[in-house]
């Protein structure tokens, strides 16, 4: 029997529009019903989601921030900060990565130092709350992670510039133009793992959804693990399941065929 779905949000259970499909709330309610807890788990910051399932914020479990961050039913579940001193350092680096930009993901907001149309524009895509400030190594916030907007392509360009960090730090490629940064060994496979242990959930009572390489190890806390038609190569690899693309309602359709809704 299910009793935890999570689901990543862009390129999974938003469509290309950045719309949820209005059928998700109908099957959302059934598993409520069923006392199935449905998790938001996202690169997205806490308060952007809050505001994308305002209408069900008190029953949805919110893992943000590629799982740095746990909330449900209004109640922190999990923190995962990042060093500060650490936290600058990246900062520095990539404030010399070409056509790239530094975010500070904080725990009460997200920060940037550049008025640049095209930051303004991906940054209110995800951040709810965010502020431009004159020296993000100055901000005076819980740090859990940061977040590099690279126009070149996170992948083969800003990934790059953090090698040294590879082996000491969660250095993942959220996106094509995201890179995020966070303490070592935390992501969303760290936060379903903690969630299992608390609500004493198995993995073979766990469907998990995703698209992008911040998703690898969120693959493997469940039994019902499902890469998305337009998923990365690498993620459908790791992925026991396929599910219809994140435009053809892809998430729904896989819960209430599984689930039996």
């Amino acid at each position: 029997m299910i009793k935890l779905i999570a689901s990543d949000m862009d390129g999974t259970l938003l469509n290309k529009k950045d719309e949820i499909n209005e059928e998700f709330f109908e099957v959302f309610n059934k598993l409520k019903e069923k006392n199935i807890i449905f998790a938001a788990a996202s690169g997205r910051q806490y308060y952007n989601l809050l505001k994308r399932f305002e209408r069900i914020s008190d029953d949805i479990m919110f893992i943000a921030e590629n799982g740095t961050f746990v909330v449900y039913k209004g109640e922190e579940i999990l923190l995962n900060s990042l060093d500060r001193e650490i936290a600058v350092d990246l900062l520095k680096i990539a404030r010399n990565i070409d056509n790239a930009f530094p975010i500070l993901c904080g725990k009460k907001s997200a920060y940037i130092e550049n008025n640049d149309e095209r930051l303004i524009k991906e940054t209110e895509k995800y951040y709810e709350r965010y502020e431009i400030v004159d020296d993000l190594t100055k901000v005076d916030d819980d740090v859990l992670k940061v977040t590099v907007c690279d126009f070149s392509g996170s992948e083969l360009n800003s990934n790059n510039h953090y090698k040294e960090y590879w082996d000491n730090l969660q250095v993942t490629v959220s996106g094509k133009i995201w890179l995020d940064i966070t303490a070592k060994g935390v992501n969303k496979g760290v936060a379903i793992d903690k969630v299992q242990e608390i609500l004493d959930i198995t993995p073979e009572e766990t469907m998990v959804f995703g698209d992008y390489l911040n998703d690898l190890e969120m693959m493997e806390k469940a039994y019902y693990s499902f890469a998305m038609e337009n998923a990365h190569d690498d993620l459908k690899k790791v992925s026991r399941f396929i599910a219809k693309s994140n435009n053809d309602n892809g998430v729904v359709e896989a819960i209430k065929e599984v689930v039996k809704l």
